[in-house]
């Protein structure tokens, strides 16, 4: 529509559709302010967006075209509009909030075609009158029949592993050695392989570009990895103003750290402790007393007596855990660092261990098509508004931190963010499901070094394709992102020097995940400012972007704080009338998995809805599986 066409005035203008932004408008909505909602970019959620493969490289494209293009800003055109006593806020027509953007691809550059003619020269291994294909062959069993093909080279690596030439001069036979080749055929059969070299080989098809563009609508690339603890202030937000309904989520099903070079899953719940083959009785036993003393440790202050200005880690040593419950405490269920404070650690690992068992066996849930389902859950901009200059009069301007221009922020500093995207052949830790959705936690590699946390998202998660895992790395920036980050890929993939390059068979990068796309970048954390230190009119409230921590706690108490400043007098994102909540009669309340304290294992649906409703895409029908979890509209 047309700028002209709009109103010409409005309680709230909003511009940026992130997550905090997108709770400020829907709160204002719903106490019945007029609200307009606005956005530059032709997606949602700015830093908290979701692409598609194919998304992801035009964005990529935009980026480099931007550094690449000098900022020319003008004030033509809206300078006569200013009147007399208004204050001018000129906002910025690029964002600056990305940096240190690169790329790398490791695999093949093959085309379709070129995939074809593999497959053809494949199927020529095996006799005519076998009756057999490549497929259905029991000596060389090809998995994942719907990804592409080996690529030429693929005969030659073939010949490496002990696959037969498919070159006819190799093959070419006598009569008399057919009919020898056949009459010993029933024999071979039953005679056991004591050769290796002899073996079937499992010829695992690999992954080509051309593969990732051809199926890049089923990838859903966030630019920021978060997950929801199930007692965090998103889910809380979520239940209370019944936006539940529209987004559905996954259950996170392992938590896992890396340690000695090895990936290892995480006992945190009862059920695991006492199921886990990694720790012994006693290391059993000492667990469950310090995990239950952190469920009510204020009531204990003489435990932690002394520490409260001592390292958590300090604090962990004079419980007489050992150094395997150390890291696990410290690194995947409080996931602290080694200086946070001994209280500070104490209540991470009471957060931690009250979300155990509200919608599963961990902490944590995942959004389905990724995370920037959220932002969307809470707005849907509706129009494309040109450019001619209409002026539009508001009591309160709220605007995205990435609008602001760098001038505007000099007297501040700020942190950044130091994010990977990884595209992988296969999980860090294999299980029996190749549905597992897992947060990894890396401690520091060296003392110089931050800690790494990495979330890995199968296909189940609805954000990449069949036989590929995405796995999002994150933490607080020291250097460019490939310089944080590209060790720790290192350690959890095979990341090859070409395409071509295979790892020695045997060999511990024969052990690791294949990278096959990777991603650096980073992203400007805001989250630490006092937005006072900005110089804008008292009318205009800045909401920044994400910050570096998992949950995302931070930026709903931003969206409350600027809804509080614009309307103290309001309620904060009250529920929707609908009709559910009319009829509903209190039957059915709703259930809970198993919280750390009790007995009986978690739900395995996760608590069921009270509305009816099936959440749907306009594209796309959303159907559950057994392992997704509605949250309930409302909780008593």
């Amino acid at each position: 529509m047309a700028a002209d066409n709009l109103p010409s005035e409005f309680d709230v203008v909003i511009l940026g559709t992130g997550l905090a932004e997108s709770v400020v408008a829907a709160a204002c909505s719903r106490v019945g302010q007029r609200v307009l909602h606005l956005d530059r970019r032709n997606y949602y959620a700015g830093n908290w967006a979701s692409f598609t493969f194919n998304g992801l490289l035009s964005w990529i494209e935009e980026y480099k075209a931007q550094q690449e293009t000098p900022n020319t800003e003008s004030e033509q055109g809206w300078v006569e509009k200013i009147e007399e006593g208004e204050d001018v806020l000129p906002l910025s027509s690029t964002d600056s909030s990305i940096t240190n953007l690169e790329v790398f691809s490791y695999t093949s550059e093959e085309s379709e075609e070129e995939e074809e003619v593999v497959k053809v020269s494949m199927a020529n291994c095996f006799p005519k009158d076998s009756g057999a294909t490549a497929e259905e062959s029991s000596d060389i069993p090809i998995e994942a029949q719907d990804s592409p093909d080996d690529s030429a080279q693929g005969a030659a690596e073939s010949q490496k592993q002990g696959v037969e030439s498919t070159d006819p001069s190799d093959n070419e036979q006598t009569p008399e050695t057919q009919q020898s080749s056949q009459s010993n055929e029933g024999d071979k059969e039953e005679q056991p392989i004591t050769n290796p070299a002899e073996a079937p080989v499992e010829l695992k098809k690999k992954i080509t570009y051309a593969k990732l563009l051809k199926e890049g609508r089923r990838f859903n690339i966030d630019l920021v990895s978060k997950l929801l603890y199930s007692r965090g202030s998103l889910v809380d937000l979520l239940i209370k103003s019944n936006v539940s309904r529209y987004a559905e989520f996954k259950n996170v099903n392992r938590i896992l750290t890396c340690r000695d070079g090895k990936v290892e899953q995480v006992p945190c719940s009862r059920a695991d402790v006492f199921g886990s083959k990694q720790l012994s009785v006693v290391e059993k036993r000492m667990l469950m007393k310090f995990l239950t003393f952190c469920l009510d440790f204020e009531q204990h202050p003489e435990e932690f007596q002394g520490f409260s200005e001592k390292p958590f880690w300090e604090f962990l040593k004079s419980q007489k855990l050992t150094e395997n419950l150390q890291h696990f405490v410290l690194h995947s269920i409080a996931m602290a660092a080694q200086e946070t404070p001994t209280e500070d650690g104490l209540k991470a690992t009471q957060h931690f261990l009250r979300c155990l068992g509200r919608y599963g066996n961990t902490p944590f849930l995942f959004p389905l098509y990724g995370l920037g389902e959220i932002p969307q859950c809470f707005c849907r901009c509706k129009a494309v508004i040109d450019t001619h200059g209409q002026r539009i009069s508001c009591n309160h301007f709220v605007v995205e931190d990435g609008y602001l221009r760098d001038e505007q922020r000099a007297k501040t500093s700020h942190r950044q963010i130091s994010r990977a995207v990884v595209i992988t052949d296969r999980s860090v830790l294999s299980s029996d499901s190749d549905q597992q959705i897992s947060l990894v936690t890396v401690p520091p590699l060296e003392s110089s070094s931050p800690a790494v946390r990495a979330v890995e998202l199968s296909s189940s998660s609805m954000t990449c394709m069949p036989g590929t895992y995405l796995v999002h790395l994150t933490c607080p920036a020291l250097g460019s992102a490939r310089e944080d980050l590209a060790p720790v890929v290192s350690r959890l993939f095979h990341v090859p020097n070409s395409p071509e390059e295979e790892p020695v068979q045997g060999s511990e990068e024969s052990e690791k995940p294949l990278a096959l796309w990777v991603m650096y970048f980073n992203m400007r954390d805001t989250s630490g400012l006092d937005t006072s230190c900005y110089s804008l009119p008292s009318n205009v409230h800045v909401c920044t972007g994400p910050d570096a921590n998992l949950g995302s706690d931070y930026s709903i108490k931003l969206a409350e704080s600027v809804f509080n400043q614009l309307l103290p007098d309001e309620e904060f994102c009250p529920p929707a009338p609908n009709p559910e909540d009319i009829i509903y009669d209190g039957d059915g309340a709703q259930g809970e998995g198993a919280s750390f304290e009790e007995e009986n294992g978690p739900e395995e649906n996760g608590p069921p809805s009270e509305s009816s409703e099936e959440c749907t895409d306009s594209a796309t029908q959303r159907p559950n599986t057994e392992s997704d979890v509605q949250i309930p509209s409302t909780e008593e």
